[in-house]
């Protein structure tokens, strides 16, 4: 992702020189994993994995039902939308 604090030059050419430098230099491919800590990442992953199920499980019937009978409206309400142009 861009800087967005960094200036860009004023010129037409320099900026075309800086686009082109940018987008062809691989170094500046930023690594999605930088500054992330491994072992959150692998606790975060464990409990998104198991997390659905084991609420699910302690859900009674009809907390469940209720919980899938919401997510039903707000994904009708979502198609709504956005066949409405909302």
């Amino acid at each position: 992702m861009p800087d967005r604090s960094r200036k860009r030059p004023r010129d037409i050419n320099q900026l075309a020189a800086q686009l082109v430098n940018e987008g062809t230099d691989p170094d500046s491919v930023p690594d999605p994993g930088a500054g992330k800590d491994p072992a959150a990442v692998a606790l975060g992953r464990k409990g998104g994995r198991i997390g659905g199920r084991i609420r699910a499980a302690n859900m009674t019937p009809e907390a469940r039902s209720e919980s899938a009978r919401k997510a039903a409206e707000a994904r009708w309400a979502a198609s709504r939308r956005s066949r409405e142009g909302i």
